[in-house]
């Protein structure tokens, strides 16, 4: 691990750390950091996911819920 030094105003600091319940700063810039690249790759998946619905590849699994649904309730699935 690397030693960078930056400014970092502190009331956004003390704002991120109170958000994500660090104690140092060193732990709240690391988090945030992690925190964004989750956010990123979510956010990827997200999309990975629309796409392949509005390909129409999500459906056999909707119909298949469905079955499920309707099974565990004694009902003839459409």
């Amino acid at each position: 691990m690397g030693v960078t030094n930056v400014d970092v105003d502190d009331d956004v600091l003390a704002e991120a750390a109170k958000l994500l319940g660090t104690t140092t700063k060193k732990d709240t810039i690391n988090t945030a950091l992690a925190e964004v690249i989750l956010r990123h790759r979510r956010r990827a998946a997200y999309q990975r996911l629309a796409e392949r619905g509005a390909r129409g590849e999500m459906e056999p699994l909707r119909r298949a819920w469905e079955a499920r649904k309707a099974a565990q309730h004694g009902v003839d699935a459409e």
